[in-house]
């Protein structure tokens, strides 16, 4: 019997770069997605053409239109599969900072409750596949803001004297006593949980607590997306607005490709109750302002952007991730994206999408 993989969030950027590659494997890929990215950011931010271009391209992908949060309907998808379902790929979310202040009620749910219903279907009906859970950096809130940062001409950067200055901050970094936000918060509970169902029940499971995870096939949206986003914007000459810390705050940038082949090689070697940053590490980041010199390079035109002093709630002034953590646990995984090379990527991508060609 072919082997199956389920993918929450299927036409999501991570989703559907693990449904593609998955499918590539040889599995089966069941696919959980119903579009609530439309629903917290409006129709230009739909998933609909990812699952359309899936259906249309990938002959063993059974699309299922569920809402993660309705424990019935997951537990039937999982019922029908059972033991044949090798893997678990969550990455379906709310995620965004601001979204989450608009309706905690909504981002509570479908981040914690839905990936508790998720972890009960895997442990009563394939208690042995690998549970993947697609976490965040936003779980340590704004504990990385208490780091001796050093004002330089585009960007913060830690003190090069600080023990995480060379390769990004670790694991150990807590998570409390800080702001979270709300979707901080919502995600700490699922990736808390993620790792207790690894501990108590013995199950195979893996927080990837990720930097800004994009690539081409974001849908991209004014409160998330900040890559995605800014090409469009770049692209369109739609206005784009920097909020905080003068445009010179830090991400670090991972494309979902190299993404997925760390969930990949986790699937070929699982582990249980496991934690990795995961991110663009050293290898690939950027600051605000580096980034819309790109998009400018890359564009031959100026952007449109204004700044505002008000930041977002939580929100980070610099984060690198230190991965060698899973580095050292699965040592045949490396990058195949820079941050030049994501950015020109993406802007191929969009161009090709709205056509353009200015």
């Amino acid at each position: 019997m072919t082997s199956v993989a389920i993918v929450t969030g299927s036409a999501g950027l991570i989703g559907a770069e693990a449904t593609r590659f998955f499918h590539a494997q040889g599995m089966d890929v069941v696919g959980i997605d119903n579009d609530m990215r439309r629903k917290f950011f409006g129709d230009g931010a739909s998933t609909a053409w990812s699952r359309a271009e899936l259906e249309r391209t990938l002959p063993r992908y059974h699309h299922v239109t569920a809402d993660i949060r309705d424990t019935a309907e997951i537990d039937a998808v999982f019922a029908r599969y059972g033991h044949s379902i090798a893997v678990v790929i969550h990455t379906a979310a709310q995620p965004s900072h601001d979204w989450a202040a608009r309706d905690p009620a909504t981002d509570f749910t479908v981040n914690a409750n839905g990936t508790l219903a998720l972890l009960e279907a895997t442990r009563k009906h394939c208690p042995d596949a690998p549970f993947i859970y697609c976490s965040t950096n936003k779980v340590y809130g704004d504990t990385p803001n208490r780091l001796p940062l050093i004002e330089g001409e585009t960007r913060w950067e830690l003190d090069p004297t600080h023990r995480w200055a060379a390769h990004g901050i670790d694991e150990s970094m807590s998570i409390d006593a800080c702001t979270h936000s709300l979707f901080g918060v919502s995600k700490a509970s699922a990736d808390l949980m993620v790792q207790e169902y690894g501990r108590y029940f013995d199950m195979k499971t893996a927080c990837f607590r990720g930097g800004c995870l994009t690539g081409p096939g974001h849908s991209g949206a004014q409160l998330h997306g900040f890559l995605s986003y800014l090409v469009k914007c770049a692209v369109t000459g739609e206005p784009y607005t920097v909020l905080g810390y003068k445009g010179k705050q830090v991400r670090d940038n991972i494309h979902s490709h190299d993404l997925i082949t760390a969930f990949w090689n986790f699937y070929r070697n699982p582990r249980s109750a496991e934690v990795y940053n995961i991110g663009g590490s050293r290898h690939s980041n950027c600051s605000m302002i580096e980034a819309i010199t790109i998009c400018e390079k890359l564009t031959g035109r100026p952007m449109n952007w204004s700044y505002s002093d008000e930041n977002r709630v939580g929100d980070h002034i610099w984060w690198i991730g230190d991965v060698r953590r899973f580095q050292d646990h699965y040592p045949d995984w490396h990058y195949t994206y820079d941050i030049q090379a994501i950015l020109t990527e993406i802007h191929d991508a969009m161009i090709e999408r709205t056509g353009d060609k200015r």
